[in-house]
């Protein structure tokens, strides 16, 4: 009786199969580890890759403690592994400066907006707007502003809006404030009331510059 259930379990039927399997398992093994993987290459491009999204920005900005700008933007994409790390709005960005009884003094506003924060340097593009502490306003479709040199300034049309006339012209530079400003290309003066002016005149503008000095004998560098 004993001999026969050792024998049950040890007869070569049960040792052959056992080993079948065994012998399957390492051939199913053997046949995964060299199985062809696929690996996919991932470029990254610093210049166009961005390292942070942030949209329906309202952040408040402080100055020595106080609260003096706030900035709106859909969406703020952050470059930072860029050759010249650098922030794009492309959804355009409004920034305003506040007095200190929170009354908006100046504006600026833009359709898309470049900004280099090394170089201290801001490029607006599209339906550019500026409104000045002295109320003047200047609109524009380019426009560059330098904060290291203390500089705007644009190669494009623009239109200065200022008391109760409005100057245009194509080539403009002034210091941040507007205080003091040079005008190339101008091409004339007109009353804030004409709403009718001729704007078709971009195309044919003189070799002309203009210094204009208002309020403070601030210099533009």
């Amino acid at each position: 009786m004993t001999e026969t259930r050792f024998l049950c379990k040890t007869n070569k039927y049960g040792i052959t199969t056992t080993f079948a399997v065994v012998v399957m398992l390492l051939l199913f093994m053997a046949s995964c580890g060299k199985e062809n993987k696929e690996v996919v290459e991932v470029t990254f491009d610093p210049e166009n890759t961005y390292t942070l999204r942030t949209t329906d920005v309202s952040s408040l900005i402080s100055d020595s403690g106080i609260t003096r700008y706030r900035m709106n933007a859909k969406e703020w994409l952050v470059f930072g592994k860029a050759k010249e790390p650098y922030s794009y709005f492309p959804q355009g960005v409004y920034v305003e400066k506040f007095d200190s009884l929170f009354n908006v003094e100046a504006s600026v506003k833009a359709d898309t907006a470049y900004y280099w924060d090394k170089k201290g340097l801001y490029k607006l593009i599209g339906h550019v707007g500026i409104l000045s502490q002295e109320g003047k306003k200047l609109n524009t479709s380019i426009l560059y502003f330098d904060q290291k040199e203390d500089q705007i300034y644009t190669d494009e049309y623009f239109e200065l809006e200022e008391g109760d006339k409005i100057i245009t012209g194509i080539g403009f530079k002034s210091n941040q404030n507007m205080t003091k400003y040079k005008i190339f290309n101008s091409q004339g003066t007109f009353p804030v009331s004409d709403t009718a002016r001729d704007t078709s005149r971009v195309n044919t503008a003189t070799g002309d510059s203009v210094v204009v000095n208002i309020a403070k004998p601030d210099s533009i560098k």
